[in-house]
């Protein structure tokens, strides 16, 4: 039997859930600021995450509802509807309720952590962040599913 016989096979035998563990990790990101943007997408690609990009917060309660990602990664400060109300959305949807939500914001001081927090986010990371500790919360919710390469090593 040959290799690409071999893998067709292990395919094939591989039941549903198998299937989507074996899928890289799928991560939502709300963020209006490119340049933002651009730094939370090198990161997740670099540690093989496949990724959704939104910059406008309107949708992102339909986005979660019809792709199921892995991790949200929600600014707070965004146009229209603001991280928190985007956050209480999603937690009273069956289907989006128990996805981990990381709040990335600009909102630094111990009272806005708290503040955030409290509002039901699982995580709190304030901007500017280091990539390393933008890569660690990665790796505190999607651990097994990532690769165990970090982009900090490949520089």
């Amino acid at each position: 039997m040959r290799f690409s016989e071999g893998m067709k096979l292990a395919g094939a035998v591989m039941g549903d859930e198998d299937k989507r563990n074996s899928q890289p990790p799928l991560v939502l990101v709300v963020e209006d600021n490119d340049d933002n943007l651009l730094l939370m997408s090198y990161a997740l690609e670099s540690l093989g995450c496949k990724l959704i990009c939104q910059t406008d917060s309107s949708t992102t309660v339909l986005v979660a509802k019809e792709y199921q990602p892995d991790l949200i990664l929600l600014d707070i400060l965004l146009p229209g509807f603001n991280g928190i109300d985007v956050l209480r959305y999603l937690r009273q949807e069956p289907l989006t309720c128990d996805i981990a939500v990381v709040a990335v914001t600009a909102l630094a001081s111990r009272e806005d952590r708290k503040r955030i927090l409290e509002a039901g986010f699982d995580d709190y990371i304030s901007k500017p962040y280091m990539i390393e500790d933008l890569e660690a919360i990665i790796f505190r919710y999607l651990g097994e599913k990532l690769k165990q390469y970090s982009a900090y090593d490949l520089c």
